[in-house]
C-alpha cells in the first residue's frame, strides 16, 4: 500500500494541470491513467494543433444547469494564464478566428509542456494503470492493477463519454454516484444532427455541400458553416447548436444571413428569370434546384405572386428543421451533463458531501461551445482544484 498526499485519476488536460498545481503546493502527487500515454484528447484536439483556449472566454459560452458555477474558476485562470505558460515553454501559437488559439506546430507541444511541468513539480505518473475500486474510510483508497494507493485527497479528472476509441467511459459519473453525488444526465454534444426520414430523402443529394448560415436553437444563434452529410447536418454552426438542442425541438436555419432575399425578389419583380437561376447566384446549383423543387418555385419571377415570393423568402430565412436525433457519442466532441454543480464548491471543485473529493474538467456539468472553450474549462477547473486538493 503506497501513501501519497493527492491522487488524481485521469492524465488529460484538467488532471495534469491540477497535478502541477498540487505538486507545487504539497509534493507527493500521483496521477493514474488507464491509457499508455498522457493527453490523448489533447493530441487530437484542433485537428492535431490543439485549440487550447479562446481569447473571448466568458461564462456565457458554457452550458450548465447552474450557469453561474463556472464564473469563479474562469475568473481565476484566464486565457492570459494559459498563454503565459505556453510562452514560458516557447510554444508558438496563433489566433485562427473568433479568438480561437491554436499551436503553430502540434498539440504534442501542449502535452510535452504539461509533462515537463509535472516533472518539475515532482508529480509521479503511472500509465496503463486501471482503477478497479475506490473507497474511503479515514482516507481514500484506490485499488488498481498496479497495487493499492491511499491519499487524503482524490481528484476525478476522467472526462466524459465521447471518444470511446480513446478509452472514454462513464467512470467519473459512476464514482460520483458511488459517493452519493447527483449526476445531471449525460448526453453527446458538439455533434452532427441526423435528419428525419423525409428530410434525408430530400437533402441527401446535397451531401458534401457547405453553406454559410445562421442556425438558431431556442434563444441561441450561431453564424457559420453548415455541412450537408449523407445522414443530416454538420459543420461548426450545427455542432454549436447541438449543445443547446433538446430532442424534438426545432432548429431555425437562415440560409441567407445578411441578405434580404425578399428585397432581391422585389428588385427583380418584372424579370422573366426563373427562381432557380436567381438563387444560383447565392447557392450552389444543386442547392438552388432542390429548394426550388421543394418549394414549388418553378415559375419566372414576373409570374410569381407576391405571396409566393414572400413564402419562398420566409422558407429560406427560417427553414424549420426538427432533427430525428444526433449522431451520438461516436462523433460527439464532448459530453454534456455530468456531476451536478450543486454538489461542488465553485471555488475549489471539492464535493460538499465528501471532504477531500474533487471533480474537474468534462466530468462536471459545465460544457463549453466549440472554439477552445472546453479545453479552457479543463485548465480553469484543474487549476481551481489544484490550489486546494
Amino acid at each position: 500500500m503506497i501513501k501519497r498526499n493527492v491522487i488524481i485519476i485521469g492524465a488529460g488536460a484538467s488532471g495534469l494541470l491540477c497535478a502541477v498545481e498540487c505538486g507545487k503546493r504539497r509534493g507527493s502527487v500521483l496521477v493514474l491513467d488507464h491509457a499508455g500515454r498522457t493527453g490523448s484528447k489533447i493530441a487530437i484536439s484542433g485537428g492535431g494543433r490543439s485549440n487550447f483556449t479562446n481569447l473571448h472566454v466568458t461564462p456565457g459560452h458554457y452550458r450548465s444547469q447552474n450557469p453561474h458555477f463556472c464564473k469563479s474558476a474562469l475568473a481565476r485562470f484566464t486565457p492570459r494564464d494559459i498563454l503565459s505558460l505556453v510562452e514560458k515553454h516557447g510554444i508558438r501559437y496563433y489566433e485562427k478566428e473568433a479568438g480561437q488559439i491554436f499551436c503553430v506546430k502540434s498539440s504534442r507541444d501542449i502535452i510535452a509542456m504539461l509533462e515537463k511541468e509535472c516533472e518539475g513539480a515532482g508529480v509521479e505518473m503511472r500509465l496503463k494503470c486501471r482503477v478497479i475500486d475506490i473507497n474511503r474510510t479515514d482516507h481514500f483508497s484506490v485499488t488498481t492493477n498496479q497495487g493499492v494507493f491511499i491519499a487524503d485527497s482524490l481528484v476525478i479528472a476522467t472526462g466524459g463519454l465521447s471518444y470511446a476509441s480513446l478509452g472514454a467511459s462513464g467512470f467519473g459519473h459512476d464514482a460520483a454516484r458511488q459517493f452519493g453525488l447527483k449526476v445531471v444526465r449525460p448526453g453527446p454534444a458538439l455533434v452532427p444532427f441526423v435528419f428525419q426520414g423525409r428530410d434525408r430523402k430530400v437533402f441527401r443529394e446535397l451531401a458534401g455541400i457547405s453553406l454559410d448560415a445562421a442556425l438558431s436553437c431556442g434563444s441561441k444563434q450561431f453564424r457559420g458553416n453548415i455541412l450537408f452529410t449523407h445522414h443530416g447536418l454538420s459543420g461548426p454552426a450545427a455542432l454549436q447548436a447541438s449543445l443547446y438542442w433538446n430532442s424534438g425541438a426545432p432548429l431555425l436555419v437562415d440560409l441567407l444571413p445578411g441578405t434580404d432575399i425578399l428585397d432581391v425578389f422585389t428588385s427583380k419583380r418584372q424579370s422573366k428569370m426563373e427562381m432557380r437561376n436567381l438563387l444560383a447566384g447565392y447557392f450552389p446549383k444543386r442547392v438552388s434546384q432542390i429548394w426550388c423543387d421543394l418549394l414549388g418555385a418553378t415559375k419566372p419571377l414576373d409570374q410569381t405572386s407576391d405571396k409566393e415570393l414572400n413564402d419562398i423568402a420566409n422558407a429560406l430565412h427560417a427553414w424549420e428543421l426538427i432533427p430525428k436525433e444526433t449522431e451520438g457519442y461516436k462523433t460527439a466532441e464532448v459530453t454534456a451533463g455530468g456531476v451536478d454543480t450543486d454538489e461542488l464548491s465553485s471555488k475549489t471543485m471539492e464535493s460538499k458531501k465528501v471532504p477531500g473529493l474533487y471533480f474537474v474538467g468534462e466530468v462536471v456539468d459545465v460544457t463549453g461551445e466549440l472554439g477552445g472553450y472546453n479545453l479552457h474549462w479543463a485548465w480553469a477547473s484543474g487549476y481551481a482544484a489544484g490550489q486546494h486538493a
